[in-house]
């Protein structure tokens, strides 16, 4: 997807979830994240959304963490998500498209990376926040989630820290039931690999539209409400261990 486009998602979603938490109200629990309130929620973004804006803004080159400071009591914490969302689609926007800052993974440009990891941060983050609300969740763009699955699989779980491993190699595959996209993940003791493809025979396949795929690997719906095949070890193996 276009940087453009990406930075025009992280400015919706962030306001439908500012809209949606001050609704739910900042002490209701998310079941998608059953540890969290809302404040958790709010706080855990805000930080999230600074941190990414530093390094674009400041042309950050080397990685600094999020900020530990405690966020703002309850009564703020609804303004103050808006406005650290806002300052970040702000930095998105000014920024120069060539801008040299730190990442995490390769990617076309900074710039790129940051718009792209904070569309699906969001967006993810907002369907918790409609979870907390009693909501239906609003529709995700096909495109948009099934970039999110590429970026989970192909770019996240390629990283030395995926918990995604087996003593025994297996492969999950996982299949877009109205996009022409099919993710094939091999999995063993050593980092994941992904491939674009579906070739050869898969020890558990999991299937459904692809807005429903990518909120189930992100584990905001149950697997059971897809179509899955084969050794469902490996969908609990997911579930437990595919977070990130």
């Amino acid at each position: 997807m276009e940087t453009a486009e990406l930075i025009e998602i992280v400015d919706r979603e962030g306001r439908l979830l500012a809209d949606t938490a001050a609704k739910a109200g900042v002490a209701a629990p998310v079941p998608t994240c059953p540890d969290w309130r809302v404040r958790d929620l709010l706080s855990h973004l805000g930080r999230v959304h600074s941190w990414a804006a530093r390094f674009v803004g400041e042309g950050l080159t080397d990685p600094v963490r999020p900020s530990v400071e405690p966020a703002p009591a309850d009564a703020e914490l609804v303004p103050w998500y808006r406005e650290t969302h806002r300052r970040l689609v702000e930095t998105l926007t000014e920024a120069d498209p060539e801008v040299e800052c730190f990442t995490f993974l390769p990617g076309p440009a900074p710039l790129a990376f940051w718009a792209r990891r904070q569309a699906h941060e969001t967006a993810i983050h907002r369907v918790d926040a409609e979870s907390a609300a009693g909501m239906d969740f609003s529709p995700l763009d096909p495109a948009f989630a099934a970039d999110g699955i590429d970026e989970l699989l192909s770019g996240l779980h390629s990283l030395e820290r995926s918990r995604l491993r087996t003593d025994t190699p297996r492969t999950l595959r996982f299949r877009a039931t109205d996009q022409d996209a099919v993710w094939t993940v091999w999995v063993s003791d050593g980092v994941p690999r992904t491939e674009l493809n579906d070739d050869g025979v898969a020890d558990y396949e999991l299937s459904g539209p692809v807005a429903d795929l990518y909120l189930a690997l992100w584990n905001r719906l149950p697997h059971s409400a897809l179509s899955g095949k084969g050794d469902l070890e490996l969908a609990a193996l997911w579930r437990e261990r595919g977070a990130i």
